[in-house]
């Protein structure tokens, strides 16, 4: 074979490497539904042999990378408002709801074992109690032997949407503590971690710490997680049914490109750290935006199984037909 051929094929080679590199799609971002959308763009390869490449660096870097135009989509858990929407000149719709869990590392406390009050949350993550048998948690776990060590915290390092509507719960309790994608914490031993994975490998390797993290990261880890007292007082356990009493209360519209915090809902079964997480598109990027919705359409008709496998809970079925309106009014469907 000669040079020329040889050349000649070399290009050939790197430029079908380059269009097929260039027909897959790029997301990047919010960690919380991080495991569900390794399911569903595996399980939509699978289908229809399209590509999407999502990375879970956190909402924020999420954001900024869509504001930069260095992806073609990103999640975020918190939502952004109208007007920072039309600044950046985005698109925003739901995808799924999730929940926040208080998962532990104490020996001899098993899973849902250990009960927070809302008084002993805010104690734990502002400093105020320090050791794991203050009093604040000793009354209402009357049946444990918690010890006389200090309690580690483990928070996220990155600017997160799972910190965001964390620090949203922690708010309701204690007008005081500042939502935040990044707080500064006033609990007296702190480690933080990049993502959820990062909290989770904290709590898993550090005895006796706590920290908050996505409920499919309880779920595939083996983690303990406690029983959480909400709004009505009821000390409610974290599982699929709990988050979707909780969930039914969200208020969605697409007059503010369905805009809506949902952490803390009322409902005696309810339990209180409910979020949901979000698409972001730019508006100027029609034809990329119109493969995103078809994976999301993909999603929203097959992939309600994967979700609540792992701890999700789907969008009504009204709330996706009306993000189907909001697309085509979009024209990116």
């Amino acid at each position: 074979m000669t040079f020329k051929t040889l050349l000649a094929t070399a290009v050939l080679a790197s430029a079908s490497l380059t269009a097929i590199h260039a027909d897959e799609l790029k997301g990047r971002g919010a960690s919380f539904p991080g495991p569900l959308y390794k399911a569903w763009t595996s399980e939509y390869f699978a289908a229809t042999g399209k590509k999407i490449n999502y990375t879970p660096t956190g909402s924020g870097d999420g954001v900024k990378s869509i504001k930069k135009r260095m992806v073609d989509f990103a999640g975020s858990d918190k939502p952004l408002k109208a007007k920072k929407l039309k600044k950046s000149k985005l698109y925003m719709f739901p995808s799924v709801v999730g929940s926040i869990v208080l998962s532990y590392n104490i020996d001899g406390v098993k899973d849902g074992e250990l009960k927070l009050s809302r008084a002993a949350i805010d104690a734990i993550f502002s400093g105020k109690a320090t050791h794991w048998d203050d009093k604040i948690i000793t009354k209402d776990n009357a049946g444990l032997n918690l010890p006389h060590e200090p309690i580690t915290t483990c928070v996220r390092a990155d600017k997160s949407g799972t910190t965001f509507n964390f620090t949203y719960f922690l708010n309701k309790i204690n007008p005081e503590v500042k939502i935040s994608k990044k707080p500064t914490w006033k609990a007296a031993k702190v480690v933080a971690g990049k993502s959820n994975s990062g909290v989770s490998a904290n709590i898993q390797q550090i005895k006796n710490s706590i920290g908050y993290i996505e409920y499919s990261f309880k779920i595939k880890l083996g983690l303990p997680a406690a029983q959480i007292e909400n709004k009505e007082g009821k000390f409610i356990n974290p599982t699929v049914q709990s988050f979707q009493d909780g969930a039914k209360y969200a208020t969605w519209t697409a007059d503010n490109d369905f805009y809506a915090v949902i952490g803390d809902p009322e409902g005696a079964t309810s339990y209180p750290i409910v979020a949901a997480t979000f698409i972001l598109l730019p508006t100027e990027k029609t034809d990329k935006n119109k493969e995103v919705t078809a994976f999301m359409q993909w999603a929203f008709t097959k992939g309600d199984k994967a979700a609540s496998e792992l701890g999700y809970v789907p969008l009504p079925t009204s709330t996706k037909d009306e993000i189907r309106k909001y697309w085509e009014a979009k024209k990116i469907k």
